[in-house]
């Protein structure tokens, strides 16, 4: 045999022993925890806020089916099956819990002490899931994307844009509407000089939409906002079209709403949101505490409005309004 094809086998031997040493990536798995809506809706060709938290984990190298498993789960929109779904999740021992909404987060966490969680949602030190945003201590981190003070934000601007409205409407979940939040909110609006009259769902299905909504057509209210909570989002466009139906004005927590044919919203960054989840899903799989990792504060808020639906309802914008939108669609 030849020094060189030796020298080259040698070579190649060496390379392959330590290929074989180093064995396959090390896998992981997460479960993802929707309160509502089609699990098939969890992937980067979903709603606008998953492919950026899906791109982001490929771009830090953790991708589903190589390195990443991904289990999905749905509340199906029925807050009584939370804590039965938060411990049949437990009972699987995934690496991370990612848990979308508070009432999420507390169920899981109700669940377990020790699977890390991360959340997104809102008030996360008012319910207690958390001491302090830079410490968070115990087994959760995530995304905070707001204090309740926006409520007062977005009502001030569906004031604005009708000036006539004294009652409107709230779409919202019951145990948000008579827990100290619902409080909260209704001290905003008289702040205002608004009248909020409550549309409380006792669950996130079609059905109870369309019978809320035939509840509060008597009060006859001068418009209609509807809560951003995730439960809500999966039927957001069954949600347009009965707004639409009421020819009331209507202000959304996001812009898939607009997006869906509705009138306005006023929210905080989602996309950023979710890529600030999969940083924190990808270090904690790489070893950190979630006590150690800070949860992030949402800073970035945009008005959108659609003209569309504005001319469907007869109802002119002010210019004012239109000049402070970061997006008008026409």
């Amino acid at each position: 045999m030849r020094r060189r094809d030796f020298t080259i086998g040698l070579l190649l031997a060496v390379a392959t022993q330590s290929v074989r040493a180093q064995g396959p990536p090390k896998q992981h798995r997460i479960a993802i925890i929707t309160p509502a809506g089609p699990v098939a809706a969890i992937s980067d060709t979903g709603p606008r806020a998953w492919p950026a938290f899906f791109d982001e984990l490929r771009r830090l190298g953790d991708v589903e089916g190589q390195n990443l498993t991904i289990e999905r789960y749905s509340g199906e929109g029925r807050p009584e099956r939370y804590v039965d779904l938060a411990r049949e999740v437990v009972n699987r021992n995934p690496d991370v819990i990612v848990a979308i909404t508070t009432p999420i987060a507390e169920a899981a966490r109700a669940a377990n002490g020790a699977i890390p969680i991360v959340w997104i949602g809102v008030e996360t030190i008012g319910v207690g899931l958390v001491t302090s945003l830079a410490r968070p201590g115990g087994n959760i981190t995530g995304v905070n994307l707001y204090d309740y003070e926006i409520w007062g934000k977005r009502l001030q601007i569906l004031k604005e844009a009708v000036p006539a409205a004294s009652k409107v409407a709230f779409l919202l979940p019951r145990r948000t509407w008579e827990n100290v939040y619902g409080q909260l909110l209704r001290e905003i609006s008289r702040r205002l000089e608004i009248s909020l009259i409550g549309m409380p769902l006792d669950e996130s299905t079609p059905s109870e939409y369309k019978h809320v909504f035939a509840k509060i057509a008597p009060e006859r209210p001068d418009a209609i906002i509807v809560h951003d909570i995730g439960d809500l989002v999966p039927y957001r466009q069954l949600i347009v079209e009965l707004v639409e139906k009421s020819r009331l004005p209507a202000m959304y927590g996001w812009r898939d709403y607009v997006e869906a044919g509705g009138l306005m919203a006023y929210e905080a960054d989602l996309g950023e949101a979710r890529r600030r989840m999969a940083d924190d899903v990808h270090e904690i799989l790489n070893g950190a505490k979630p006590s150690d990792i800070p949860i992030y504060q949402a800073t970035k808020f945009e008005l959108v409005i659609n003209l569309k639906a504005a001319a469907t309802i007869g109802l002119t914008i002010p210019p004012a309004i239109l000049a402070r939108a970061d997006e008008v669609i026409e």
